[in-house]
């Protein structure tokens, strides 16, 4: 176990989890002190039946003020804006955010508009500018992957500028996280892995990342351990209700994790792939995951050993030679994104030139990756990566991503300092 120096660790989000979490939210709101939430949400959640579920759950006791479903893919700052003036002319006083990462990143920007009293977002932009408490968050997550529930950050993206803008603050955490299966029982196979791999990204570089400690190590191991369990059967068995439970659970751990450790290039590259190409996040980190362990295995390979243990179970981990055990876990991951590959019908992408858009057309083209390279060295992530990364690094990685080929180690470069 990694004791550092010196370490903190902050997780005051409230989490309901269970098979009729729903039924508490009007008892939650009134603890509160709220009377007249406004949902947030996407056409997707609206056509899958999954704010009838919600309102049938809640309304004996609350009154709903607005349902906002048209939050787009990738959280887009007019939308922040426009919600933000829904919201105070509904006369509303607190939010339900009930979706995925962009539906609650769309619900933390409008929180900090309304709570502000504010229609320039901008200027809440970076980290630690807010300084006092929002008003009543709730998220309702739908997919088991953002952890975006229990995370103090959101990233909007200003499409007229090509930009994606990053939020933190412990302001920006929700007040309380409801975790109910039957919000995920309709997911599609593969958004189901695509967000499932994205919680995996989480909980993987937050335990071998810089600013790692015992309580995040914690929460990112069981995460890890319950998405190698149950990821697959829930693809297999969609209305496994247990098994998407556990999902949603190991999705919040793995969102705790992140919030209470660093990231790195895995991040960095999969913010930027998104900017340049509209690629899903979840979809950029199941590709960029075993890279980001490879480039880093120099650094911190003893910590990528340790996780053969919750992917694969303890034969695997006792049978597997010790020096080994790194890069089973990086085949074990690239074994999963092939079995999700497979199991969807090709729709789980496992490199970036397999990703094609409604006419066919590559999503990622090559030519793309220097744009992605350059935009990436201005992520804040990259320097919590830990090896350097330059811009020669970054193509180099975005080059054997878009191919599917291996990582030449021997190209990577080796600074001093190890995460000991």
């Amino acid at each position: 176990m990694y004791f550092p120096g010196y370490y903190e660790f902050f997780c005051p989000v409230k989490t309901v989890a269970g098979h009729h979490a729903l039924e508490k939210i009007p008892q939650l709101l009134n603890e509160l002190g709220a009377q007249r939430p406004m949902i947030i949400t996407d056409e997707g959640v609206v056509g899958a039946g999954l704010i009838d579920i919600l309102s049938a759950a809640i309304t004996p006791g609350i009154r709903i003020g607005a349902v906002e479903d048209d939050v787009p893919p990738d959280s887009d700052l007019k939308v922040v804006v426009r919600l933000a003036g829904v919201y105070r002319e509904s006369g509303c006083d607190a939010i339900l955010a009930v979706g995925g990462g962009s539906v609650m990143d769309t619900a933390k920007g409008v929180n900090i508009l309304v709570s502000e009293n504010a229609d320039d977002l901008l200027q809440f932009s970076g980290a630690g500018i807010l300084a006092r408490p929002l008003k009543p968050l709730m998220a309702v997550p739908t997919t088991a992957g953002t952890g975006s529930e229990v995370t103090l950050v959101a990233v909007i993206a200003d499409h007229a500028r090509n930009l994606k803008m990053p939020f933190a603050s412990y302001f920006l955490l929700p007040d309380i996280a409801v975790l109910d299966p039957r919000m995920t029982l309709t997911l599609p196979p593969a958004i189901t892995a695509a967000t499932a791999m994205d919680a995996l990204t989480h909980a993987v570089e937050a335990y071998t990342c810089l600013a790692k400690n015992p309580l995040s190590d914690a929460h990112a191991l069981l995460a890890i351990e319950l998405i190698g369990q149950n990821l697959l059967k829930v693809i297999n068995e969609p209305e496994n209700a247990r098994g998407r439970l556990a999902l949603a659970v190991a999705a919040t751990l793995a969102g705790v994790a992140f919030s209470n450790a660093m990231v790195g290039m895995v991040h960095t590259l999969g913010h930027s792939v998104g900017a340049v190409c509209g690629v899903p996040h979840g979809t950029c980190m199941a590709i960029l995951l075993p890279y980001g362990l490879e480039y880093n295995m120099h650094k911190n390979g003893h910590l990528t050993a340790q996780l053969l243990l919750p992917l694969s179970g303890a034969r695997t981990y006792a049978q597997t030679p010790a020096h080994l055990r790194a890069q089973h876990a990086i085949a074990a991951i690239r074994q999963l994104n092939q079995r999700l590959h497979q199991e969807t019908g090709g729709r789980h992408a496992r490199f970036f030139k397999e990703i094609v858009g409604p006419d066919g057309g590559a999503r990622v083209p090559v030519d793309s990756i220097e744009a992605i390279a350059d935009k990436a060295l201005g992520d804040g992530t990259i320097l919590c990566n830990p090896e350097e990364l330059d811009r020669d690094d970054l193509l180099m990685v975005m080059s054997h991503a878009w191919a599917g080929t291996p990582l030449d180690r021997n190209l990577v470069r080796k600074g001093g300092l190890q995460i000991r």
